[in-house]
């Protein structure tokens, strides 16, 4: 097998941020053309994500990339990834291990080996490649993972009686880290987005990595803004361990974060104990924008409800949620110093959703809507009723505020 065409056409995929799917379909027919007779091709790796520990695929000859796995951080310690011939790679430091099935020999006992062996397949080659410094390891559910000890996992497997050829799997030795540069190179990307999308939002995320990073631009859009605030942490605060609290209070993030992301606002910032979010409005469906970011209120409401239920039951006390509705222009992008940016939304509207978010304990209502919402908000206008005009801190006029019918 010539390695070179190989080896050049990796490069240009990784350098071209090839879908990491479409590089290990590529990859693995490649080296079947070149006569090495791969029939299963594993790829897998860490994240470094908050949320997504581990990624995982596997390609199947003639099918292309057939199963994906995605692992949270708490089912980093689950037997499907313990029961894994990586695991014990990982965990003794080998970066090499392979295994014939086919003379008897000692194989441990794994399911997936078992699934193999069923399959016909005659020998698993497997690597662990590090992608930084640092010895790479799976570690726990709670442990810290670092930059510099990513890592990705490679195996293939062969159908080929007598497994492979002496010169085939010195052919893999040499492809097997082609392809892991090529692959972090191409995942940097997902890496880095999916990063800046945990701490910026999705769609800033977006913006940040097609080259919206000069400070002051911003652009001008129409969006309905959420404003939320707990109300009584404070005084939870004065009470709880530090610990507790903080574990609490992503409770109650997590009533809030997920109805606003699931009717498709972006959360800018939290502020505190509250947050901003955002729904960017297109000119003909501001009614539908509008009832998707009712929805998203009502619904943080009944779950941070839920929660005070259960805390209440035992004793506990509770922080309820304050949420304020309007809609208007804002300037949306990057905001700060020349060395700390921000990326998130300005104007006069975002400081009258604020003030409005001010009255919802003194007219003893935990939703309030400006008049511009429930005059945009066509389909959802029987769900709303006036509560007459009040006067906003630093608004000469009074404004006609709306809550829940």
């Amino acid at each position: 097998m010539n390695s070179l065409p190989l080896a050049g056409w990796l490069a240009q995929a990784g350098l071209r941020n090839m879908p990491l799917e479409d590089m290990i379909d590529g990859f693995g027919r490649r080296l079947n053309e070149a006569g090495l007779e791969v029939e299963r091709l594993f790829v897998g790796m860490n994240t470094l994500h908050p949320m997504m520990r581990a990624r995982s695929l596997i390609w199947d000859r003639g099918h292309q990339v057939t199963r994906h796995f995605e692992f949270a951080h708490e089912e980093i310690d689950s037997l499907l990834v313990r029961q894994s011939p990586f695991a014990a790679m990982l965990r003794d430091g080998l970066t090499e291990q392979h295994y014939r099935f086919d003379t008897g020999a000692d194989v441990p006992n794994l399911p997936v080996f078992e699934e193999l062996r069923a399959a016909g397949t005659t020998e698993w080659m497997g690597w662990v490649l590090p992608f930084g410094e640092l010895s790479p390891r799976i570690g726990g559910a709670t442990d810290v993972e670092h930059a510099e000890s990513a890592w990705l996992v490679v195996s293939a497997a062969t159908r080929r009686p007598g497994g492979y050829r002496m010169e085939d799997a010195a052919e893999l030795r040499q492809a097997v880290p082609v392809f892991a540069v090529a692959a972090k190179a191409a995942t940097a990307r997902a890496i880095s987005h999916g990063l800046l999308a945990a701490y910026l939002g999705n769609d800033p995320a977006s913006r940040v990595l097609a080259g919206t990073v000069l400070r002051g631009e911003v652009q001008s859009v129409e969006a309905v803004l959420l404003l939320a605030d707990l109300q009584g942490f404070t005084a939870l605060a004065d009470t709880m361990p530090g610990r507790d609290l903080i574990l609490l209070l992503d409770d109650y993030f997590g009533c809030m974060v997920q109805p606003v992301v699931r009717h498709g606002g972006e959360v800018l910032k939290f502020m505190g104990d509250g947050l901003l979010a955002a729904f960017g409005v297109v000119l003909d469906q501001r009614a539908a924008v509008c009832a998707d970011a009712l929805e998203a209120a009502t619904e943080a409401l009944a779950l941070i409800e839920r929660i005070n239920r259960g805390r209440r039951t035992d004793g506990q006390s509770a922080a309820g949620l304050d949420v304020s509705l309007h809609i208007g222009k804002v300037l949306y992008g990057n905001v700060g110093s020349d060395t700390r940016l921000d990326f998130t939304v300005i104007g006069p509207a975002v400081n009258e959703a604020s003030r409005i978010e001010a009255l919802c304990q003194p007219l003893g209502r935990p939703l309030l809507m400006s008049r511009a919402f429930a005059e945009a908000a066509t389909s959802s206008r029987d769900r709303l009723v006036s509560l007459g005009h009040h006067r906003l801190r630093g608004v000469r006029e009074e404004t006609e505020l709306f809550g829940l019918a």
